[in-house]
C-alpha cells in the first residue's frame, strides 16, 4: 500500500492513537508498523483476534500489560553463563507478574463465557472447548513461573536493597554489622560526651566518610584528637577525623561490608542460575505477551469508537452500514450508508460545499485501510469491505510552491501517477475531480478519466460540482449518482449520503434565502441555457418527490409500529381473557361438584334417618331434632347465597370529599390503606397500603368510617393534626441509603423514621443494599433502639431480599 494514501486519508493519525493503548515499547512499535494487508486469510485472522479480544474485554474487563518489557539481552547473557544484576532480575519479575495477570484474566473470561452460555463454571476444566477462541492458544502458552517470581521478590526488595532473609549468611553478616555499628557508635558517643573533647568538635555528630565513621573536628584542634583525616569541609575549617580508638572497629566493619557485597553477588548468581533454567519459557512469555498487548490495544481502541469487525470479499464490493469517521466527534458525526461494487463500480457524489462529500469520501477510504489492517471499523454489524491491492486518493489542496505547481497541476500530476498504477483490484477516490480550471474543459477531462477507470474495472468514488458528470452517471451503465442532502429551509447540510439521486448546488435557493433580490435570481436563471434549466428543474422535481416518498415511508413505518403494538396488546388481552375464562369454568365446575356431593351426602343421611325413625326404633323427639338440624343447614346455605349475590350486585357508595390521611379500602385488591394524594381530574389518587403505594380510581374505594383518620375530630383543631397531615402528604414509604456511609445514613434514617411515625405510616421500607452488610447491621441496630418500632425484618422474595429491611410501627 502506497505511503502517500496513508497520509492523505489520515491513517497515520489512527495508528498514533492506537499506539497510545499499548503498554510495552515492543507493542507500541508493532502498532506504529501496522500497515494494510492484501491477504484475505491474514486480514480475517487479525480481525478475528481483535474481535475476540474485544469480546473478552466486554465480559471480563480490561487487561493491563504493565511490566511487559524487553529482556532479550538479559536472556542472552544467561545463555553464555553470565549473571544478572538486581535491575535485570526485577524486570524479569515484572514480566512474570504480567504473565500471571494475563493467565488469571484468561480464566475469568473463560468462566464468564461459560456462565453466559448457560454452563456451570465447575465444568470449565472438563469442557474448555466450548469457550475457545483465537486467543486461547496464545494464553495457553503463557507460563507465570510463580515460584521463580516469588523467590526474586523475596530476595530483592528494590534495585539497591536486598532482604536480610535472602540467605542465612547475609542475615548473619548483617547481624554482625549491626553489632559492630553499635560498638563504634558507643565508643564515639563516649568521646563526644567528654567535656574536653567536645570543645574540639565543630558539631556533636557522628558522620561517615569513605565508609568509615568520623568526627567533625575544628581545623585548629586536629592535634588534640589523634586519628586519620579522611576529608575536610569546603572552607577548610572542619576536618573529618577517624579517632584511633575506633580504627580497628572501622576496619572490622569495612571487612563486613565487603563480605556483604560478596554474599549479594552469590545471591545474584544463584537467582541467575534459577532464571537460566527457564530461558525458553521466558522468551515465549515475552513474545506472547507482546503479541497480546498489541491485540488488546486494537480492541481497547475499538471500544472508544464502538468498532465492529466487517466481513470481507475479493470481488471489490463495499457495503458500509452506518459508517462513521473515527477521527470526528462520535456525538456529532452523522453515520452514512455506502455501497459500491455490486450493481455499479463508479459513484459520483454531488452537492453543495460543506455538505459532507469529502468526509464521506475519506470515511470510505479510511475504513477500507483500517479493515485491511485488522482494525475493527466504526460501523454497524453486517458491514462488508472489499480487499484491494492499492487504494489511491486525490484529496485536498496539494499546491506546491517549491515545484512551481498550481492546484490544478499538482492534482493532475497525482492523477497521472494513479492512472499508471491502477487496475481492477484498486479503490480510487477523487475529491473535486479536475476542479480549478475552465469548467467546460474540466468536466470533459473528468469524464474521460472516469471512463478510463471504469474501463479498467477499478472501484471509483468521486465528488464534483460539474453537471456534466451527473448526466454522465445517468446515461452510463455501471455508474451511479449520489448526493449529500441539504436542507434549504435551514440553510444547513444534514450530512446524509443519498445514493441514486444526483445533488444540486442549490446556489439560487441559498442566495434567495439569504436575501438576494428575486430579480437577480430570475436574471441568473435566464442566463442559463435551456438544457441546463431543464436539467436543474428535473433535479428539483426528483428532490421534491424523494422528500415526499421518504415522509410517506416514515409515516407507513410509524403506522406499522402502532399496528404491531396494538396487535400485541390485543393478543395479550385475549390471552388474559382465555386464562380468566378457563379459571372461572374450572372454579364453577369445582363448586358444582361440591354442591352435588353435599346434596348427595345430605340425601343419604336423610334416607338413613327415615329408615331409622320410620322403623319405630327411635323416639319422635329425636327425629324432630334431626329435621330441625337439616332445616338449619338449608337456611344457612340460602343466607350465604343471598349474601354473595348482594355483595356482587350491590353498588357501594363512592366516597366524596376525601382528605389526605383518610383510611380507605381498595375493593379490587381487598386491602386497607391511607389516602396519600387527592383525586385528579380522572378520579385517580395515590393510596399507601403497607409498603405498597398504588394509583387507584376513587370508584374502587370505600371510606372506612370507624377507622381513626388524620382528618378526624381528634386532630381537627390541634397543631399536631396539621403536622401529621403535612407529613402524610410528603413522607414516602421508602428511604434509599445506598452509597452512603454509616455516619451519613443513620441521621437521615432517624429523621425519616420520626416523620414516618408522625404520618401514621404502618410500615416503611429501608433500602440499604447488600454489600458487606455493615450498613444493614447499623440500620437494624438503630431500629432495635427505637421504642416506637414494633418489629423489623429483612425483605422477602420480591421485596428486595437482604438488600431491604421492613420496619413496622406500634
Amino acid at each position: 500500500m502506497n505511503e502517500k494514501v496513508l497520509k492523505t486519508l489520515e491513517y497515520n493519525k489512527i495508528i498514533n492513537r492506537l499506539a497510545e493503548f499499548a503498554y510495552s515499547d515492543a507493542a507500541k512499535k508493532r502498532c506504529q508498523a501496522l500497515r494494510p494487508l492484501t491477504s484475505r486469510t491474514e486480514i480475517e485472522l487479525l480481525q478475528l483476534q481483535s474481535s475476540d479480544a474485544l469480546s473478552r474485554i466486554l465480559k471480563a474487563g480490561s487487561l493491563s500489560f504493565s511490566g511487559v518489557c524487553d529482556i532479550s539481552d538479559s536472556l542472552k547473557r544467561l545463555e553464555i553463563g553470565g549473571a544478572l544484576s538486581a535491575t535485570e532480575l526485577l524486570r524479569i519479575c515484572s514480566l512474570l507478574e504480567a504473565a500471571k495477570r494475563a493467565k488469571a484474566f484468561s480464566r475469568i473470561a473463560l468462566v464468564r463465557a461459560e456462565q453466559n452460555n448457560g454452563g456451570d463454571s465447575d465444568d470449565c476444566a472438563e469442557k474448555p472447548e466450548g469457550s475457545q477462541d483465537s486467543l486461547t492458544s496464545l494464553f495457553a502458552q503463557i507460563e507465570p513461573l510463580t515460584p521463580l517470581c516469588d523467590e526474586i521478590r523475596r530476595c530483592i526488595l528494590s534495585e539497591t536493597e536486598f532482604a536480610d532473609d535472602a540467605s542465612s549468611t547475609l542475615r548473619s553478616i548483617r547481624r554482625s554489622m549491626r553489632g559492630m555499628n553499635e560498638k563504634i557508635r558507643a565508643q564515639m558517643n563516649a568521646m563526644m560526651n567528654n567535656t574536653t573533647t567536645r570543645t574540639y568538635l565543630q558539631d556533636t555528630v557522628i558522620t561517615m566518610r569513605n565508609g568509615r565513621y568520623c568526627l567533625p573536628v575544628k581545623a585548629d584542634a586536629k592535634s588534640q584528637i589523634p586519628g586519620m583525616i579522611h576529608d575536610q569541609s569546603s572552607t577548610g575549617s572542619t576536618l573529618f577525623i577517624e579517632p584511633l580508638a575506633v580504627v580497628n572497629l572501622n576496619n572490622e566493619y569495612k571487612e563486613l561490608l565487603l563480605k556483604e557485597q560478596e554474599e549479594i553477588e552469590i545471591i545474584l548468581s544463584n537467582l541467575s542460575n534459577l532464571v537460566a533454567e527457564h530461558v525458553r519459557a521466558l522468551q515465549t512469555n515475552q513474545s506472547v505477551l507482546t503479541e497480546l498487548d498489541f491485540i488488546f490495544a486494537k480492541a481497547s481502541f475499538a471500544v472508544t469508537y464502538n468498532g465492529v469487525s466487517p466481513s470481507f470479499n475479493e470481488d471489490g464490493r463495499i457495503h458500509i452500514r452506518k459508517g462513521r469517521h473515527p477521527l470526528l466527534d462520535s456525538k456529532k458525526v452523522v453515520p452514512i450508508d455506502v455501497h459500491l461494487g455490486d450493481s455499479f463500480h463508479l459513484l459520483i457524489v454531488t452537492g453543495p460545499n460543506t455538505g459532507g462529500k469529502t468526509v464521506s469520501l475519506k470515511t470510505v477510504g479510511l475504513l477500507t485501510l483500517m479493515g485491511q489492517a485488522g482494525l475493527p471499523i466504526p460501523a454497524s454489524e453486517r458491514s462488508e469491505l472489499g480487499i484491494f491491492e492499492e487504494v489511491f486518493a486525490d484529496i485536498g489542496d496539494e499546491q506546491s510552491i517549491e515545484q512551481s505547481l498550481s492546484t490544478f497541476s499538482s492534482h493532475m500530476t497525482n492523477i497521472i501517477r494513479i492512472l499508471e498504477q491502477v487496475n481492477n483490484r484498486s479503490l480510487v477516490l477523487f475529491d473535486e475531480l479536475c476542479a480549478g480550471t475552465d469548467p467546460t474543459e474540466g468536466a470533459a477531462l473528468a469524464i474521460s478519466i472516469l471512463s478510463k477507470l471504469h474501463l479498467y474495472g477499478a472501484r471509483t468514488m468521486a465528488t464534483t460540482h460539474y453537471s456534466e458528470l451527473k448526466v454522465y452517471a445517468l446515461s452510463t451503465p455501471g455508474v451511479e449518482n449520489a448526493c449529500c442532502e441539504f436542507d434549504v429551509e435551514s440553510l444547513s447540510p444534514t450530512y446524509r449520503l443519498l445514493i441514486g439521486i444526483p445533488g444540486k448546488s442549490n446556489a439560487f435557493a441559498i442566495s434567495e434565502k439569504l436575501g438576494l433580490p428575486s430579480d437577480f435570481i430570475e436574471d441568473a436563471k435566464e442566463r442559463l441555457d435551456e438544457n441546463a434549466r431543464d436539467f436543474e428543474d428535473l433535479l428539483a422535481d426528483l428532490e421534491k418527490n424523494r422528500i415526499t416518498v421518504e415522509k410517506e415511508r416514515l409515516e407507513i413505518n410509524q403506522y406499522k409500529e402502532e399496528i404491531h403494538a396494538l396487535k400485541q396488546k390485543l393478543e395479550q388481552k385475549q390471552e388474559r381473557l382465555d386464562v380468566s375464562r378457563e379459571k372461572i369454568l374450572r372454579d364453577a365446575n369445582e363448586q358444582a361438584y361440591q354442591i352435588i356431593k353435599e346434596a348427595k351426602d345430605l340425601a343419604d343421611e336423610t334416607i338413613r334417618n327415615f329408615n331409622k325413625y320410620g322403623a319405630g326404633t327411635a323416639p319422635m323427639s329425636q327425629m324432630e331434632k334431626e329435621r330441625t338440624k337439616l332445616r338449619g343447614k338449608m337456611e344457612d346455605a340460602r343466607k350465604n347465597l343471598t349474601l354473595q349475590k348482594g355483595s356482587s350486585a350491590m353498588p357501594h357508595k363512592v366516597p366524596k370529599n376525601l382528605r389526605i390521611g383518610d383510611s380507605v379500602k381498595v375493593i379490587s385488591m381487598n386491602l386497607k390503606g391511607t389516602v396519600h394524594s387527592l383525586p385528579n381530574a380522572k378520579g385517580e389518587l395515590s393510596v399507601q397500603m403497607g409498603i405498597l403505594n398504588s394509583i387507584v380510581n376513587i370508584n374502587d374505594l370505600i371510606l372506612l368510617e370507624d377507622a381513626p383518620t388524620l382528618s378526624g375530630k381528634k386532630f381537627a383543631n390541634t397543631g399536631a393534626g396539621k403536622i401529621k397531615m403535612n407529613k402524610s402528604a410528603t413522607v414516602s414509604a421508602e428511604i434509599n441509603l445506598i452509597g452512603k456511609t454509616i455516619d451519613e445514613a443513620i441521621p437521615l434514617l432517624d429523621k425519616y423514621l420520626d416523620d414516618a411515625y408522625l404520618a401514621h405510616l404502618p410500615s416503611v421500607r429501608i433500602v440499604h443494599g447488600k454489600g458487606t452488610g455493615a450498613l444493614r447491621n447499623a440500620v437494624q441496630a438503630h431500629l432495635k433502639r427505637l421504642k416506637y418500632v414494633k418489629s423489623y425484618h429483612l425483605g422477602e422474595f420480591g421485596e428486595g431480599d437482604a438488600g431491604v429491611t421492613i420496619a413496622e410501627f406500634k
